[in-house]
């Protein structure tokens, strides 16, 4: 390639001579190959060097949430050599440096400029009056660019100047990196370095998660106790810098580390604490420019315990209701009704509320609960609920007296779900509800109601009443009679009791002492306490009385039969009954009792022959 030499100044000679080595102007002399300066303290090229952009940065201590969730750290998966800040080459550097013709001139600077980006490199820092200015790329050979002589035409439309010194590149390109080199001759030649940097990207960021599933809207869900896999790849020159994020909800962002090229990394036991967003950045260290890409995780779990339902009238009015519930996991389940036997499908929905109608129902019907969650268990849960109608239990009749209280009693059994309770009338109120008043108490103790009746009258609640269980199965109802009657004298009525039960225990103990003698002993003997050899005699004072008139006139009669009949012999005018008690020996009585009426007999048949002796 021939090389362009700038057209002469006055006063200097035609041309700028050049190195008989190299070719550069000005004489420059080089010990080695001039090389552009790299990034990091380690070598660029193809050797095997680092560049900036693959450089480990310090990475900066996990917060304890992520600490927690990721034992051990992020793993990066390779080590990479630490930056150091772009600059000129320092002493050792692998790079020879170029050799300034003066002191203290030749200095190198550095500028970064992005793809499709323009970009302007300074020739030295010299302000005022500028000489002659020649641009020139270094590579393998020195390439004139342009000059400030306007006779020499740019090597493309691309290059220009600016300020008669500065060289201006539009639309930069990855070949446009590399060292450029302004000559400027004024009284003097200098020599200044441009190190040109050319970046680009991030343009585009690649996230992968690995959860368990995705969503319909596309929103991503791990099941809780899982492990994710998370990855982000950037396309960048050079390669960027990879930092993730995580941002709980209503929380501060932090950080999963600060490491250059940690791309991938994985959280092992995933807990409700680690849903949120998750951000991965992507950050070129040459041109500051970033792109972000931010994904939402969530942690789903079913509940713990298993689901219950029930049923209840729905209010205002005779409809059942039938609701399930399976709490404690994230997000809410699913519920299907059906009913049993036959599987026929009553509703579904994520509520577990249905609503049934009387024709739906019938006692002993049952109904199924069927769950499912997202992430589990594929068999689902369930739970039955079996309708039942009411049954009755109450007193069929109750009274009460007048200005007095009364309660009526009505329990409800079997009912399920449960029966509602009214009191009714039939007579003077038919089928209008008692409701609670001064005068009537209603209380009722699960399936137990009362209906308390206060200063009962006669005209006002004599009658029947009415307890009524209305359920979704059916209405049953039970009577109950009222009698309201005036108070009595119970005290009168308890006096002419006492008054009875004495009398009937003196009636009765009168016939005992008469009719049973060996009762009246064993009683007189029990208060004397000691045996009697006396015989006692029992006589009734009253027949004695009668006995002794008789005696009088018969001994009336007799005197005066005497004195007809002055040879009768005097007969036996009268034998008294004796009983004889001797030392408590029933037997020594009897033989007691019988002497006597042999006695008796003996007399009486003397009597009789005397009698019949003639006079």
């Amino acid at each position: 390639m021939a090389a362009l030499a700038p057209a002469p100044r006055p006063g200097t000679q035609t041309g700028i001579p050049r190195d008989p080595q190299r070719g550069l102007p000005g004489g420059v002399l080089h010990s080695a190959a001039w090389q552009p300066p790299p990034p990091c303290s380690a070598a660029r090229g193809s050797g095997g060097g680092a560049s900036c952009g693959s450089c480990r940065a310090p990475s900066r201590p996990l917060s304890p949430r992520l600490r927690t969730a990721v034992p051990g750290g992020v793993d990066s998966g390779r080590a990479q050599p630490p930056c150091s800040a772009p600059g000129p080459a320092g002493p050792g550097s692998a790079r020879p440096r170029q050799k300034a013709l003066l002191p203290g001139q030749g200095l190198e600077a550095v500028v970064i400029g992005e793809v499709h980006e323009n970009i302007t490199l300074h020739c030295g820092n010299i302000s005022g009056s500028r000489g002659l200015v020649t641009w020139y790329r270094n590579d393998s050979e020195p390439v004139f660019l342009l000059s400030s002589n306007s006779s020499l035409p740019p090597a493309e439309p691309r290059f220009s100047l600016v300020d008669a010194s500065s060289l201006h590149i539009k639309s930069l390109g990855l070949g446009d990196e590399g060292n450029y080199t302004c000559q400027e001759i004024l009284n003097v030649t200098q020599w200044f370095q441009v190190w040109l940097q050319v970046a680009s990207g991030p343009y585009q960021i690649e996230v992968h998660i690995a959860a368990t599933g995705t969503l319909p809207n596309g929103t991503l869900y791990a099941a809780r106790g899982s492990g994710v896999d998370f990855s982000c790849n950037s396309s960048s020159r050079p390669p960027p810098l990879v930092e993730w994020w995580f941002q709980a909800l209503n929380s501060s962002s932090e950080s999963f580390g600060h490491n250059l090229t940690v791309n991938s990394f994985s959280l092992l036991l995933m807990s409700p604490r680690l849903q949120g967003n998750y951000t991965c950045l992507a950050l070129n260290l040459l041109s500051k420019r970033h792109r972000k890409v931010t994904t939402e995780l969530l942690v789903y779990y079913p509940p713990p315990s298993a689901p219950q339902c029930w049923a209840q009238m729905a209010s205002g009015s005779f409809m059942l209701q039938l609701t399930c519930r399976w709490d404690g996991g994230y997000p809410d389940p699913d519920f299907l009704w059906i009913e049993e036997p036959g599987g026929v499908i009553v509703g579904k929905s994520k509520l577990g509320v249905e609503m049934l109608s009387e024709s739906q129902l019938s006692d002993g019907k049952k109904f199924k609960c069927v769950t499912s969650h997202i992430v589990g268990p594929e068999s689902g849960a369930s739970c039955v609920v079996q309708i039942r109608g009411p049954s009755l239990l109450s007193e069929p009749m109750k009274t009460c007296f007048v200005g007095g209280n009364v309660t009526l009693t009505c329990q409800v059994s079997g009912a399920y779900p449960p029966a509602k309770i009214l009191w009714l009338r039939n007579l003077t109120q038919p089928e209008v509800v008692i409701q609670p008043s001064s005068r009537h108490l209603i209380t009722q103790d699960g399936q137990d109601s009362t209906l308390t009746i206060h200063n009962c009258s006669q005209d006002l609640d004599e009658g029947y009443y009415i307890c009524r269980a209305d359920s979704p199965v059916g209405v049953r109802e039970v009577e109950i009679w009222l009698s309201v009657k005036e108070p009595v004298n119970i005290g009168g009525i308890v006096g002419t009791i006492v008054s009875l039960l004495l009398l009937g225990l003196a009636i009765i103990s009168g016939l005992l002492l008469y009719y049973s003698p060996v009762f009246c002993w064993k009683v007189g003997n029990t208060f004397r306490g000691q045996n009697m050899d006396d015989v006692m005699v029992l006589v009734d004072s009253e027949e004695e009385e009668e006995e002794e008139e008789d005696a009088a006139v018969e001994e009336e009669e007799e005197a005066h039969e005497r004195e007809e009949l002055p040879k009768e012999i005097p007969k036996q005018d009268h034998i008294h009954r004796v009983t004889a008690l001797v030392n408590g020996n029933i037997e020594q009585m009897g033989n007691g009792f019988q002497d006597l009426q042999d006695d008796s007999s003996e007399e009486q048949s003397d009597i009789v022959q005397e009698e019949d002796r003639p006079v």
